[in-house]
């Protein structure tokens, strides 16, 4: 404890498997991050053993250097199976690398279920995140969008906590048409936090006083705009040009 401010920057990502959830988590704290990349940050042994924010990035790139489970499980003392869920990442993202630069409907489905971002993806194959985007849509692989259920399945749960996710078969919800998208602010920084958020439900609560119906994306937990009845429907998502145009 000291006096620098440390409980800072903290997201709530929500995905249908780890891989899922752990690689949106990475981009929506950082937004130069595209994920759980092998090659954002190289590092040594010794930053393996310290946990910081930069650790899950030297794990990337330790295991695309072939390191054992074992060995990062030693070095690390993180779960094996949490290791096990990351090297599935790196393995497929070496998978992309060797496709050239085309990928099959198949591996883009594939890619989207582990938590690729379409910028991930369009690195790992030498192309653009566009191009990716195209593709993805002209082979009908979008997102669905599903509610959280915070009644633990007890009754129907009607809360508008929404995230999207590629590991499903159909939406929770309808779309009626009609919404304004507010973008909310993602993760606070030393410096801007409160106001950046204040800005988001001023805009959320004069757009109901105008009486129109209001979607919030935002992905972080611990704001007054991430409250379940500030707008009609609540994205927990990555503030990205594909999630929001999604």
């Amino acid at each position: 404890i000291g006096s620098s401010m440390k409980s800072i920057g903290e997201v709530m990502s929500i995905g249908r498997n780890f891989e899922e959830a752990f690689q949106k988590a990475l981009r929506m704290v950082d937004d130069t991050v595209l994920g759980f990349d092998p090659y954002h940050y190289k590092g040594n042994n010794e930053e393996l053993k310290e946990p910081t924010d930069k650790r899950p990035f030297v794990l990337a790139a330790a295991l695309k250097a072939n390191y054992s489970i074992d060995e990062l499980h030693s070095l690390t003392k993180i779960d094996k199976w949490f290791l096990n869920k990351m090297l599935n990442i790196v393995q497929f993202y070496t998978l992309m690398e060797k496709t050239g630069n085309i990928l099959t409907g198949q591996q883009i489905l594939e890619a989207k279920r582990m938590g690729f971002s379409d910028k991930q993806i369009a690195q790992a194959i030498n192309s653009t995140e566009l191009a990716v985007r195209k593709q993805r849509q002209e082979l009908g692989i979008i997102p669905f969008v599903k509610q959280i259920d915070t009644v633990a399945g007890e009754w129907p749960a009607s809360t508008n906590y929404l995230y999207i996710t590629y590991n499903a078969a159909e939406n929770d919800i309808v779309f009626p048409g009609g919404f304004t998208i507010v973008v909310g602010s993602g993760v606070y920084r030393i410096g801007s936090s409160v106001e950046f958020d204040w800005c988001a439900v001023g805009c959320l609560r004069e757009l109901r006083n105008l009486g129109k119906s209001t979607i919030m994306i935002n992905c972080n937990p611990e704001t007054v705009s991430t409250d379940y009845d500030m707008c009609d429907r609540l994205y927990f998502e990555e503030i990205s040009f594909e999630v929001v145009m999604d």
